[in-house]
Formats: C-alpha cells, sequence, structure tokens
C-alpha cells in the first residue's frame, strides 16, 4: 500500500493551479508531484467548493488537452507562457 504524501499549503495551490489550467496535462501533475488523474481528482473534491469541484470536473472531463494521450501531435509542451514567472514551480527550473 503507498504511503500518502502530505502536501504543503503552496504545493496544493499550486497543483489545483495546474489542474485548472486548460493545457496542463494530468501527466504534467504527476511528474510534478507524483499525483496520477485520480488522485488530482480526490484533492480537487477535497479541496474546492462542491459547485467549484463540479464545475471543474464537468470541463475537464474528457478534455483533449488535459489528456497526452489524446492531445494533437503538434502541442508538445505543457507549460504555458507564464510558467517561468511562477513561483515554487520545480519543472521551470530545471
Amino acid at each position: 500500500m503507498m504511503e500518502e504524501r502530505i502536501f504543503s499549503p503552496v504545493e496544493i495551490d499550486r497543483i489545483i493551479e495546474m489542474a485548472w489550467e486548460d493545457r496542463t496535462t494530468f501527466d504534467a501533475i504527476e511528474i510534478q508531484f507524483g499525483l496520477n488523474q485520480t488522485a488530482v481528482i480526490a484533492l480537487m473534491r477535497k479541496e474546492m467548493k462542491a459547485n467549484s469541484f463540479k464545475r471543474w470536473r464537468k470541463r475537464t472531463k474528457n478534455r483533449p488537452t488535459k489528456h497526452a494521450a489524446l492531445r494533437t501531435k503538434d502541442i508538445i509542451r505543457f507549460k504555458c507562457d507564464l510558467q517561468r514567472s511562477i513561483t515554487h514551480n520545480k519543472i521551470s527550473k530545471r
């Protein structure tokens, strides 16, 4: 059984921000934080108001830009143009 990681409030905010971004895939969140799609959905359900979660889930369900396998081949990155300026982002510091 996997041990559940405890995230800081800053990390939770960043995960929620990444999940809300249309171009950031669930794969990118998994690479950076180790949370698969199911875990991200559970975190969003726990941390958000019920109506906000329902609105987010309706928007992201089967959305091609949120799933790497459904994306078109011309999209080769998951970072937004502003990602370098976002603090606490491990990927942009590589």
